[in-house]
């Protein structure tokens, strides 16, 4: 009998989706224009922290946004709470994140662009750096993290199974600034072990 990847892996305390070793990924700017800051019906998930960083960067990254976005944010604040409960950024005409700005017609964000050109220390929310990985806290406190499979997305996995490139290897950096070093060295040994095992 043909032997099968187990669809939740245990890394440490966190419970990881299969899909997020099997799936190759990679954003591709070129093609998506960044199409996941301006679409959908609600906006990042973001937590108190992340609350405070935003603020303390929002004159700086003021002049990048929008006259509509600047408008929400001085009605609404940065954040406010959706239908589901949840904290996320605020946006504009239930679909624009606030802090978007544009590019050479590419749709970046405005907190990271200021944190890359070393003008502010708080980089963007964690929901947004780990996507397409999307994180479920449950309620006695443990965590789950899944792939969010999007259809704007598409190019993403075009250019992963291109680049040969795996989900968590995209995402090496936010995993790491979300769970630190020890915790994904540990996910690259379970992955190591998945692919001798032939399961990758």
């Amino acid at each position: 009998m043909e032997s099968r990847i187990p669809s939740i892996i245990q890394v440490g305390e966190i419970l990881v989706s299969s899909d997020i070793f099997t799936v190759k990924f990679c954003c591709d700017l070129d093609v998506c224009k960044g199409a996941c800051c301006i679409e959908g019906d609600a906006g990042a998930p973001v937590n108190l922290d992340e609350i405070a960083g935003i603020e303390d960067a929002l004159d700086t990254v003021w002049n990048d946004l929008s006259a509509s976005a600047q408008c929400v944010i001085d009605k609404q604040g940065v954040a406010y709470v959706d239908q589901e409960g949840d904290l996320v950024t605020s946006i504009v005409g239930n679909k624009d994140c606030v802090f978007t700005c544009y590019q050479d017609g590419i749709c970046l964000c405005s907190l990271e662009k200021a944190y890359r050109n070393h003008a502010t220390q708080f980089c963007k929310p964690i929901s947004c750096a780990l996507y397409p990985i999307r994180e479920k806290v449950f309620d006695g406190g443990g965590i789950g993290l899944n792939y969010h499979h999007w259809k704007i997305c598409q190019c993403g996995i075009e250019k992963g199974n291109e680049l040969n490139l795996r989900l968590y290897q995209f995402l090496k950096e936010p995993l790491t600034r979300r769970f630190g070093k020890e915790w994904y060295d540990e996910l690259c040994l379970v992955a190591k072990q998945l692919s001798e095992q032939n399961l990758l």
